[in-house]
């Protein structure tokens, strides 16, 4: 099963976009099932250090290369793969693979082939393992520092001491730069998965500390197609709740909504625009947003303008087709300030870059993330052992009505702003603060930080 058109940035690489006809939720759900329940009837496991690749485990990383490798060279948007030798890459991979001393390595090197693109949406998503990690705690660049952004309540962490305001120095041994901090997200989340990160961190006061931050580490069982269904249906819902887009009134003033991901029908974003006509001035929060669906997208903007708009044209190897917004039934025609940071991606920054182009409003907050393209998910099977692995490769680029493409690049806030160490160990949020007095509103940063209180999924 491929997927159609999605537009999410690599910060949630390990969550897939847009497949139909299930749902984004039901079909994470499905393919992580899938792999779960066979990866375990496989030879597939990490050998020790030193000790060689098996030669089931290599088979298999050298099938998973050529089958990805082969999509590439057929449906990548740019036939000319920027340049890239691809023919000698791969065999150069092959190589690599063979001499690999584990199969953690041999997926690296594969990871590492397609990497040589620089393409924020071509990417391989490896067999799902038999046992989830969980870290505790979360990490985003503000301006060029890394900083600690969350810590889960009761995990390892949480317990030694790691706190939001925290700048983080290096992880295992990587020192976090803008422009490939997704790399080291990648590489822990999905790739190869730690039972410990040693962090160095540095507080709000300038102390100093290294830090062995143990991950909680849960076994995924066999369970029943029956239990698995069953499963499936509770996530979807926890998606569901996860991802709504939360609101704030003030008055006839101002609505501030904050979108966490592009993942909403029309008449989901009818509603809010509905609710937002009711005000004068509307912030839309697309901090942390990594985008989602092109047609909540186009929803979206829809919602902002009364009359259609181009959103950008959509380069694929064969034509360049535009990209169009058209009117909603009912659209917000007030003032608009929308929130952007350095995890706000791909169809968050299209949004916001069409409304800085259009001149409808004003962005507010971090250089956004620069992760634009649009790509398509690609389906596959270990032969003889039914293990299913994925590759998400970009179909089409992206140009903006100025001729650009966000990719790389970002979008630059009309006026910039960050929160400091000391703000996001408080847990205050001067940046919404500063937008809703532009709009009229008083609103301190202790009192904007408490607005929309971060939850937790369960683990």
């Amino acid at each position: 099963m491929n997927g159609k058109q999605f537009i999410r940035g690599r910060g949630c690489v390990w969550c897939l976009r847009l497949l139909e006809p299930l749902s984004e939720g039901q079909f994470h759900r499905y393919f992580v099932v899938c792999l779960v329940l066979l990866i375990a009837a496989t030879g597939l496991k990490r050998s020790a250090l030193g000790q060689g690749i098996p030669k089931g485990a290599r088979d298999a990383a050298e099938q998973m290369l050529q089958a990805i490798a082969s999509d590439i060279r057929k449906q990548y948007y740019d036939p000319a793969l920027h340049g890239l030798d691809w023919e000698a890459r791969v065999a150069d991979t092959k190589k690599n693979i063979e001499k690999s001393s584990s199969y953690d390595i041999a997926l690296a090197k594969i990871a590492e082939a397609i990497d040589g693109l620089n393409d924020s949406h071509t990417f391989m998503l490896p067999p799902v393992r038999n046992f989830r990690y969980s870290y505790g705690w979360k990490y985003a660049m503000v301006g060029d520092r890394c900083f600690v952004t969350r810590v889960r309540p009761g995990s390892d962490a949480e317990a030694k001491g790691l706190h939001p305001g925290d700048q983080v120095v290096s992880i295992d041994g990587y020192s976090p730069e803008r422009a490939s901090l997704w790399k080291a997200q990648y590489l822990f989340t999905s790739l190869r998965p730690q039972q410990e990160l040693r962090v160095d961190v540095v507080d709000p006061g300038g102390v100093k500390r290294h830090l062995a931050l143990a991950a909680k580490v849960r076994p995924m069982p066999r369970v029943s197609a029956f239990e698995e269904l069953a499963n499936a249906i509770r996530g979807e819902e926890s998606d569901s709740y996860y991802g709504r887009a939360r609101s704030v009134s003030y008055g006839a003033d101002l609505l501030i909504v904050r979108v966490p991901e592009f993942a909403f029908a029309v008449d989901a974003v009818q509603g809010i625009m509905d609710k937002a006509r009711e005000h004068k001035a509307l912030i839309l929060d697309l901090r942390d947003n990594p985008g989602g669906s092109e047609e909540t997208l186009k929803f979206m903007v829809g919602g902002l303008f009364d009359h259609e708009v181009k959103i950008a044209d959509r380069i694929t190897r064969s034509n360049r087709k535009p990209l169009v917004a058209k009117p909603l039934h009912h659209v917000f025609g007030g003032k608009l300030v929308v929130l952007v940071n350095s995890s706000s991606s791909s169809a968050a920054e299209l949004l916001a870059r069409v409304v800085q182009l259009e001149k409808r409003g004003a962005i507010v907050g971090d250089h956004s993330a620069g992760a634009v393209m649009e790509s398509k998910y690609h389906d596959y099977e270990l032969l003889g052992v039914g293990v299913r692995y994925g590759a998400m490769i970009t179909e089409a680029d992206l140009i903006m009505t100025d001729g650009k493409s966000l990719e790389h690049v970002g979008v630059i806030p009309d006026e910039a702003m960050t929160p400091t160490a000391a703000d996001l160990a408080a847990g205050r949020d001067p940046v919404l603060a500063h937008a809703a007095e532009t709009l009229g509103v008083k609103l301190s940063a202790d009192a904007a930080g408490k607005l929309f209180p971060y939850e937790w999924a369960p683990e």
